[in-house]
């Protein structure tokens, strides 16, 4: 286990890291490009201004780490948690999600237009002001996420677990839902459903 190391301005790209574990390191800067992990944890990183661009990640944990204007086109993650970590600033729209718990994690004001979401466990996740226009989110659980001023016109929202609230406060003009959802939507405005 790696505590409180110092890799800012670190080169270290097109590595391979399996079974490491990270704990409140500083990757500040970094060049962690084309960089693939699997099983590796990450608990309280900073990964503020780190190039992540094209890198690989699997079975790996990010835990309430940073992301503050991160770099991370063409990023892969699939069986990943990021549970409570916070992405500020940050290029997401090429960013590939397969199978991965995002409970908890900020993505205020985040641009996801267009991404696919599907299946991702979104739990309690900040959403507000998040653009997720044309955003697939079927089968994704959004059970207590924030979507205040969050944009989900046009998005894809079958088959998602939603709580009424959250649904009175996003912007749904398009938006495609099942019948269970429509109920949420119409008792969330006021309206009896008999």
């Amino acid at each position: 286990m790696e505590t409180g190391e110092d890799y800012r301005d670190a080169v270290l790209s097109g590595q391979r890291w399996e079974g490491r574990r990270f704990v409140r390191c500083d990757f500040t800067d970094a060049d962690l490009r084309e960089l693939t992990t699997s099983g590796c944890t990450f608990d309280h990183c900073d990964f503020t201004r780190t190039d992540l661009g094209e890198s690989v990640h699997r079975s790996s944990a990010f835990r309430t780490c940073t992301f503050d204007r991160t770099m991370l086109g063409d990023v892969s993650w699939t069986g990943c948690s990021l549970l409570g970590s916070v992405f500020v600033h940050c290029g997401l729209r090429t960013v590939t999600l397969t199978d991965c718990d995002l409970t908890l994690v900020s993505l205020t004001d985040a641009v996801l237009r267009g991404t696919d979401l599907s299946g991702l466990r979104l739990r309690e996740a900040n959403l507000t002001g998040t653009d997720l226009r044309r955003a697939n989110l079927r089968e994704a659980d959004l059970t207590g996420a924030r979507l205040a001023g969050t944009t989900l016109t046009d998005a894809d929202l079958r088959g998602a677990r939603l709580d009424a609230p959250a649904l009175a406060a996003a912007d749904m003009s398009g938006t495609r839902v099942d019948v269970d959802t429509a109920v949420l939507f119409a008792a969330a405005h006021g309206l009896v459903v008999n």
